[in-house]
């Protein structure tokens, strides 16, 4: 039997036990399907969709794994399995390859294809978003699309793509939906149930394991919440809350001793505010391992705080390994690393790294090598790393889960300002916490720092959702794509359905009720404020002209030239002379009428302002789109012959370019701007479009950029972007970031075979970062390749070609 395949070994049990679908999956699980779980995948055998929204290591995949199980019971059923990221597509390719067998598994993330007539085929959602474009032949005979991590729809880059791919997938296709627990999940349902029917929406707000949350104070684990039995359950520990609301002073001397044991060197009255005695990271470490309490993730919202954290625990001596536990490390780190050129591992860190490895310590970033983030994910999962530093990134599906989360902070930049931590993302990166068959229960710690408000974290930590709103704005790419296959009018409908539009029709609802409501208070004061004499509403109008210049005189009179206070002296006198010619002026209860006109006048304002609010909510998805066609009719994209839009031939060039720069890059094409250029140049030019600088840093001189042609090239793309920016705005678009001149050197000289060494130190970026953007920049030159026209395209293909080499190579088959 154990010859068999999956689907066969299901078959054979089923003849058997004459068991139904669902019994026979769940008779194969290593845990009975909690109720939520049961319930998902009963929807899916009576062939509707599903949305489930659960919290973070809730077990939603096995109700993807359930439409995966059906799927491979019909003769040809294929089924995509879609993540927001590639990382996230590679681990699941790994996993479904282990159960159905590589035959049966492919995987498609833009730079790698795999086995893609599979069929069980994973894959990024922006490739499924091309592939419905293209009407591709892989599509034939699709059951089930999982999308896995849906709430990114609200991701303001990327979210639009899940839109897209929701709204064109042929209605016959099932869908599983799995998202995060968010407060609005059944209107999320409803918009499904709307675009695609048949759709059922389960929540769940539990946890497999349950989670002990705790405060780090001094040496000494709190719980957050009151344990004493005595109480409720989400009452907040009063022991934090007297802590809190003494600034700490009857720790102070308890702190001091103890910071005195430990460091006896330092001056423990040096910090006037009491900081819990915050312990070094190693003690905290030391700490969760004599409480049992590892394996477990710090989360540092800095990748400079990751690395900095795991020097200092390798300083302090930790080791958190036995001698054959080393040697399976060092064994799988050799076997995974084989490919590396020994001359890059020294730029890279590798032999501190592997230190660190050996001892059980690692960082999780993105500006590692992405050969080196699943050597730490993998030796986690093996129980063989036991601390890992992280940036929040690991907490976005990432398998993972640890026995304990420790937040050093509740606060992150942005990009702008630090910022408090959403109750989303606390409960994202809380989720991490207890391990499904492992633990009993998972543990989050939160490091006491001065100023911490107990009550504000019991808060945070007991609102587990938050809202998934719509990012869905029209392209120039969606725009030609859709026409040409739907029409200008149909194609306005069919933007009308996106979720955008539907969250914004519900808005208008409430907002058309609350217009309502107000303008029966107008009405009632309205008729509060009416005079015998006259229209007060008039005579009220002038009284607030008259007051609002003399308020706007008063502030300026020291500034106004005498010009300007002459023309409002003659202002004022002019609306005096009326008001007091106003037969309301003389009504003997004028005041009590303008008390009620003062009322009238603030409201029927707000009242105003909501009225707009509805006019810009009503069709904006499509206001946006007809403003778009607008660009691509004036540019040439599009062409209208007896009332009927349609593509003309740049716009069918259009259609295959995908990204944030699609129209710069087919204006770029169309105008022959990069004819001149040769590989690495282009390579450059492409690294140009794709690369998003940090906000600090400024575009390099011409000393910079790569000699030439070059130049003149990315001057003449620039002036173009420019000419289309002013074009974008004059039509109430929003327009694009200029291009970016960082990267452009280094990836030039990286595709003219320089050394990593000398690269990095060019593009002054981590390895894990400039893999990164040289990936992005191999999926537009792979798409100029087969869009462009000679001679772009063939350098195109050569450019490509040059820059995937090195670790870009070697991370590309990971």
């Amino acid at each position: 039997m154990s010859d068999l395949s999956p689907a066969e070994r299901f078959a054979a049990a089923k003849v058997r036990s004459g068991l139904p679908i669902l019994e026979s999956f769940r008779a194969q699980q290593q845990f009975d399907l909690d109720a939520f779980q049961q319930e998902a995948c009963a929807v899916l055998e009576r062939g509707r969709s599903v949305l489930v929204a659960a919290p973070t290591g809730a077990g939603k995949t096995i109700i993807a794994e359930f439409a995966i199980f059906m799927a491979m019971q019909l003769p040809r059923a294929k089924v995509f399995y879609t993540a927001p990221m590639k990382a996230l597509s590679n681990q699941k390719f790994q996993e479904l390859t282990a159960e159905y067998g590589a035959a049966n598994v492919g995987l498609l993330t833009g730079d790698t294809n795999i086995n893609s007539g599979a069929r069980i085929v994973v894959m990024t959602t922006e490739v499924l978003r091309n592939m419905l474009y293209a009407d591709s032949d892989l599509l034939r005979d699709l059951s089930w699309v999982v999308m896995d991590e849906v709430h990114f729809l609200a991701d303001r880059f990327r979210g639009a793509v899940w839109e897209e791919v929701i709204i064109h997938l042929p209605q016959n296709v099932k869908m599983v939906s799995l998202s995060a627990t968010v407060s609005n999940a059944e209107e999320f349902g409803d918009w499904l149930q709307a675009v695609r029917g048949d759709t059922e929406v389960i929540v769940s707000e539990d946890r497999p394991v349950p989670l002990e949350q705790h405060v780090l104070v001094r040496s000494k684990l709190m719980d957050l919440f009151d344990s004493s039995g005595l109480a409720a359950t989400n009452r907040v520990n009063p022991e934090l809350v007297r802590l809190a609301a003494s600034g700490g002073r009857n720790e102070r001397g308890r702190a001091a001793l103890d910071n005195k044991r430990r460091h006896p060197g330092r001056n423990p009255g040096g910090n006037r505010h009491f900081d819990g005695g915050k312990m070094e990271r190693s003690e905290l470490v030391a700490l969760l391992d004599s409480k049992n309490m590892l394996p477990a993730v710090f989360f540092i919202f800095s990748r400079v705080g990751c690395d900095s954290a795991v020097r200092q625990v390798l300083k302090a001596g930790v080791r958190l390994t036995q001698a054959h536990e080393r040697d399976e490390i060092r064994q799988i780190v050799e076997d995974r690393c084989r490919t590396l050129a020994d001359e890059d591992l020294g730029v890279l860190g590798y032999w501190e790294w592997l230190d660190g490895l050996e001892r059980g310590v690692a960082a999780h970033h993105a500006g590692m090598l992405p050969a080196f983030k699943e050597v730490v994910e993998e030796l986690f999962q093996k129980k063989l790393v036991k601390a890992v530093f992280a940036t929040e990134t690991l907490a976005l599906g990432i398998n993972m889960p640890a026995r304990t989360v420790v937040l050093e902070k509740l606060e992150k930049f942005n990009g702008e300002a630090r910022v408090p931590i959403t109750p989303g993302e606390y409960t994202q990166l809380t989720g991490r916490a207890g391990r499904r068959g492992i633990d009993v229960e998972g543990h989050s710690v939160i490091q006491w720092v001065d100023g911490l408000d107990p009550q504000a974290v019991a808060s945070l930590a007991s609102r587990r959702t938050y809202p998934l709103n719509s990012s869905f704005k029209p392209t120039y790419n969606m725009a030609v794509n859709l026409i040409d296959q739907f029409g200008r009018d149909r194609t306005r409908e069919i933007l009308e359905s996106s979720f955008a539009q539907f969250q914004a029709d519900r808005a208008v609802v409430d907002l058309a009720q609350k217009v309502r409501q107000q303008q029966s208070s107008l009405d009632g004061y309205a008729k509060s404020m009416e005079c015998h004499l006259g229209d007060f509403v008039e005579y009220s109008s002038i009284r607030r002209e008259l007051s609002d210049l003399e308020r706007k005189g008063a502030g300026r009179a020291e500034v106004e030239s005498r010009g300007s206070r002459e023309r409002r002296q003659h202002q004022l006198t002019a609306l005096r002379k009326r008001m007091k010619q106003h037969p309301c002026n003389n009504c003997p209860d004028r005041e009590q009428h303008a008390r009620w006109a003062e009322r009238w006048w603030k409201l029927k304002r707000q009242t105003d302002q909501l009225t707009a609010e509805i006019r810009g909510r009503t069709g904006a998805v499509a206001k946006i789109f007809d403003r778009v066609t607008v660009v691509l009719m004036q540019l040439g994209y599009l062409e209208q012959k007896d009332g009927v839009v349609s593509l003309a031939p740049s716009g069918r060039m259009l259609r295959r370019i995908y990204g944030e720069r699609d129209l710069l890059v087919a204006e770029s094409l169309r105008l022959g701007v990069w004819n001149t250029l040769d590989p690495a140049s282009l390579a450059a030019m492409a690294a140009s479009l794709v690369y998003e600088p940090r906000r600090d840093e400024g575009q390099l001189g011409d000393a910079y950029l790569p000699r030439g042609n070059f130049r003149a090239a990315f001057d003449e793309t620039g002036d173009l972007w420019s000419r289309l920016d002013d074009l974008e705005r004059d039509n109430k678009l929003p327009g694009t970031q200029p291009l970016s001149t960082g990267l452009c050197l280094a990836m030039y000289r990286w595709a003219q075979g320089a050394r990593l060494e000398s690269v990095l130190s060019d593009a002054d970026m981590a390895a894990g970062d400039f893999v990164r953007v040289t990936k992005q920049t191999i999926d537009l030159l792979d798409q100029l390749s087969v869009v462009a026209d000679a001679p772009v395209g063939v350098t195109a293909r050569r450019a490509l070609d040059q820059i995937r080499r090195g670790i870009v190579a070697y991370s590309s088959v990971n």
